[in-house]
């Protein structure tokens, strides 16, 4: 017989991973700091598995962030049924917590988030991760939704295609003439180049597709963590890079990009991953995200 799950125990094991030490967890649950490690060692017992590490600050296990995700949709789904029994707080809004990668939030995303209706009340809370590891926050319960280049759904969650963000290979027309000159492949191999951070491997990828024979960019690097800060990092003529078509468009109709290797590009599908949850919020967000998307990326 599989044992129940105490909800008490379960909203303390999130509390401690939100607050980050058991100490801070019993003063936001009023409880002592032993009320709420006998609470989490119960659970532990009652699930056989450990579920935290005691670490600084406390981070679940694999097993645990399973819980955090279940604490995390009760909260959620508790908030619905207050709301719709008209219990929730006077005026208090609804907060959606969603992962997004910084070229989506830089360019489509936020216009996405104006189309939610006003009288929704919601209250977003974004956490910006690249798209090949935003479904790791899903899976970790840190967020509700999420965009994603995985089409695989994180379990409890539904996915769905968003539409291909396209990448354009460009530089500034002083740097493709000092540094650009002859095979494609072989010239943006040796040039400097502008990368996001040190687990963007785009423009590596972009190389290797131009040509088998190269294996990445070069090493003469300049990492900008930020979409702004790494289109204008492109037009100013640090190096070359992969930006964002609908952030390249401008630049190029100004002549402060060129396109390299014309006719090439890449593009990088892009996916909506949410909770399985009837919840209102969560349909309304989805509405006006996928709703963006179709105006913005290519099908």
């Amino acid at each position: 017989m599989v044992p129940e799950l105490p909800l008490d125990q379960v909203r303390t094991l999130l509390a401690v991973v939100d607050e980050g030490t058991f100490d801070a967890a019993a003063a936001a649950l009023h409880l002592t700091p032993s009320a709420v490690s006998q609470r989490v060692k119960a659970l532990e017992q009652r699930t056989g598995r450990v579920l935290l590490r005691r670490t600084k600050p406390v981070l679940p296990t694999e097993s645990g962030a399973v819980l955090v995700r279940f604490a995390r949709q009760l909260a959620r789904l508790d908030r619905d049924a207050r709301g719709e029994l008209g219990l929730s707080g006077a005026g208090e809004p609804t907060r959606v917590s969603v992962a997004v990668n910084a070229d989506s939030l830089a360019t489509w995303f936020l216009p996405a988030l104006r189309r939610v209706p006003g009288e929704q009340r919601l209250c977003f809370e974004l956490r910006r991760e690249d798209e090949d590891h935003t479904a790791a926050l899903l899976r970790e319960g840190q967020v509700m939704a999420a965009v994603t280049s995985s089409p695989d759904p994180v379990p409890g969650c539904s996915v769905r295609l968003l539409g291909r963000m396209r990448y354009l290979p460009v530089a500034s027309p002083e740097f493709a003439a000092e540094h650009l000159a002859g095979p494609p492949a072989e010239a943006l191999a040796a040039a400097p180049v502008v990368v996001f951070d040190r687990r963007d491997d785009f423009q590596d990828d972009f190389i290797r597709a131009l040509d088998a024979g190269f294996g990445a960019a070069s090493a003469h690097r300049h990492y900008v963590p930020t979409s702004e800060g790494f289109a204008e990092a492109v037009a100013t003529g640090l190096g070359w890079g992969m930006v964002p078509e609908s952030q390249a468009d401008p630049l190029l109709r100004t002549g402060r990009l060129v396109r390299l290797a014309p006719g090439r590009w890449a593009e990088v599908p892009l996916y909506w991953q949410q909770w399985k949850l009837d919840s209102p919020a969560l349909a309304t967000l989805a509405d006006a995200v996928t709703t963006t998307a179709r105006e913005n990326l290519r099908r």
